[in-house]
C-alpha cells in the first residue's frame, strides 16, 4: 500500500492505494465521483475521459500512484465551467446523447476540441471523437452539438476555458514539473471540504455496512 496526494476538482485528497489500483477506481470507489464510468477497462471506449493536468486521459488505465501531485478534474468538476455549460445546452438541443454512458467522457473530450481547436471543421472533430465510442446516436448528433458551440466560440457568445499549460511526458507522468517547483505532499491527510467530504464520507459508511452485512449472513 503507498500514500498517494492529488488534488480532485480543486480539493486536496490523500489516499493509501495498492499499486495496481487506476485512477478510476480510486474516484468511483473512495471518493463517490461515479460520473467517471467504466466499460471498456482498456482505454479502448472513452467512457473513463477526464483531465489530469488540464489533458483529457484515460482513467481506467491509469495507475492512481502516478498521479501523484496531479490536478484531477471529473466531470463533477467542470459544471460550473462556462464551455460545459454551453456543450450540455448543445448536446440537449442536437440530441447528442440517448443512454447516456459515453456522454461524461463524450463531454469533456468536446470541452477539448472547443478549447483547443477554435477553428476546427467537421472532418477534424470526427477525428478527434475517435477515441470516444457511443453506441447509440451514431455521433450526428454530437458533431452538430460540437459545431454548435464552436461556432458560438468564433462568433464571440463563449469564452473559451482558460488552457492548462501542457507539460512534458506522458499524461499525469509530472515530468516537467510544475511551474513552482515539485509538489511536496504532508504526511497528514489534509481536510476535504464541502460536497466532496460528505459523499467520501457515504461511500466509506456504506462500505462498512456491507461488510457488516456480509460477516451476518455467513
Amino acid at each position: 500500500m503507498r500514500a498517494v496526494g492529488l488534488t480532485v476538482n480543486g480539493i486536496p485528497v490523500i489516499e493509501t492505494v495498492e499499486p495496481r489500483m487506476h485512477l478510476a477506481d480510486l474516484l468511483r470507489e473512495r471518493l463517490a465521483l461515479t460520473g467517471t464510468h467504466l466499460r471498456c477497462e482498456q482505454g479502448a471506449c472513452g467512457a473513463c475521459t477526464l483531465l489530469i493536468d488540464g489533458e483529457p486521459a484515460r482513467s481506467c488505465i491509469t495507475s492512481a500512484v502516478l498521479c501523484e501531485g496531479a490536478q484531477i478534474t471529473t466531470i463533477e468538476g467542470l459544471e460550473d465551467d462556462p464551455v460545459m455549460a454551453a456543450l450540455r445546452q448543445a448536446f440537449t438541443a442536437e440530441h447528442g446523447l440517448q443512454c447516456g454512458f459515453c456522454t461524461p467522457g463524450m463531454l469533456i473530450t468536446a470541452r477539448d476540441i472547443v478549447s483547443r481547436l477554435p477553428a476546427a471543421d467537421e472532418r477534424r472533430i470526427r477525428l478527434e471523437l475517435s477515441g470516444n465510442l457511443c453506441r447509440c446516436t451514431g455521433y450526428v448528433g454530437i458533431v452538430r452539438a460540437i459545431r454548435r458551440v464552436l461556432e458560438e466560440r468564433r462568433a464571440g457568445a463563449l469564452a473559451a476555458s482558460a488552457a492548462e499549460p501542457r507539460r512534458l511526458g506522458p499524461v499525469g507522468s509530472r515530468h516537467g514539473g510544475p511551474s513552482g517547483g515539485e509538489v511536496s505532499v504532508s504526511t497528514a491527510a489534509p481536510t476535504p471540504a464541502g460536497p466532496l467530504l460528505r459523499a467520501v464520507m457515504v461511500a466509506r459508511v456504506k462500505k462498512a455496512f456491507a461488510r457488516l452485512l456480509g460477516k451476518f449472513r455467513r
